[in-house]
């Protein structure tokens, strides 16, 4: 049943987001490890429209927030509201409580408010003035982001990027796949046509089934050797944390529910390595604005230098 929910909803968005298909089933596996997902790349490249594409597929409660440099963590969270009539405050929840979250352009909005996301992202629950209230299941934010050399953008720090599982780069489309959004485009927004093909429910049982898929321990001792030259190369100040450790063998049971299987093999580890840890390292001396390349690099380097178990 997995793998016919998981086919319609990959078709699903690459109907109306095209061109992007790894991308795309990069993303679906971070959904089904009910992991956060990054979409990180210049304006105009379809981030967005990959964002919104996928929330309307899994037919669950959708919200979008438009990031900005004065939005404050109560626009988030919610907050406490003095009613005259009773003389009480009441609770009104913000955008949080939902099931997909659309942050669109998240490093706009400064740091303070940026962190406010944190205990919801790695806790499924937020916390104002006391109270700690859960939130629903499934939760996942999908942010968007411009590159950091452009204007009005504020860095997001190495604790938040570390909650998100997967990076994603969009990239621009070849020639061919231009001139069919063109067409696409003719009668309005591809997305707004988009009809969910699952729901709340199927997504939540699509998770529970990714503790299932099998992990040998040649595959996971090959996940913990790349983890560990992080820490050792001579290039990087900041090797993978036990968190990426994990988030990386989670990532790995769900690449290989998405490819129908049910036991992990080495490619499932080598295709998830960037996406996964590249935004997790620190590269010595490197800016931010070409971390990325640099930090590919140097994890393909590792990997080439790794025997891969049979």
């Amino acid at each position: 049943m997995s793998e016919g929910v998981l086919k319609k909803i990959r078709a699903n968005v690459e109907s109306a987001v095209l061109g992007k298909e790894e991308a795309v089933r990069i993303a679906v596996v971070a959904l089904v490890a009910g992991g956060h997902v990054l979409l990180e790349d210049a304006p105009g490249l379809g981030k967005t429209s990959l964002a919104r594409a996928l929330a309307k597929t899994l037919g669950c409660r959708f919200t979008r927030l438009q990031f900005t440099p004065d939005l404050l963590p109560s626009d988030i969270l919610g907050a406490n509201v003095y009613r005259p009539n009773t003389g009480e405050f009441e609770f009104r929840p913000g955008p949080v409580f939902t099931n997909v979250l659309l942050a669109d352009e998240i490093n706009r909005t400064t740091p303070r408010t940026q962190s406010a996301l944190l205990e919801s992202m790695s806790e499924q629950q937020v916390t104002i003035e006391g109270d700690t209230m859960p939130l629903q299941s499934p939760f996942v934010v999908i942010a968007t982001q411009n590159p950091f050399e452009f204007e009005g953008t504020y860095p997001l720090p190495e604790n938040q990027l570390d909650r998100f599982m997967v990076c994603l780069e969009v990239g621009y489309p070849d020639r061919k796949t231009e001139r069919n959004v063109f067409r696409k485009h003719r009668n309005g927004e591809p997305t707004d046509e988009l009809q969910a093909v699952t729901n709340t429910e199927q997504v939540v049982a699509l998770q529970e089934q990714v503790n299932d898929i099998r992990v040998d321990d040649s595959v996971s001792d090959y996940m913990l050797d790349i983890v560990e030259a992080t820490r050792k190369h001579p290039e990087l100040s900041l090797g993978v944390s036990t968190r990426g450790a994990l988030t990386l063998y989670r990532a790995a049971q769900a690449m290989a529910m998405v490819e129908g299987r049910d036991f992990v093999i080495p490619d499932d580890v080598k295709q998830l390595c960037l996406p996964v840890l590249a935004h997790r390292i620190v590269c010595r001396g490197a800016v931010r604005d070409g971390h990325r390349q640099r930090a590919g690099q140097i994890l393909n380097s590792i990997m080439d230098s790794l025997t891969v178990p049979a």
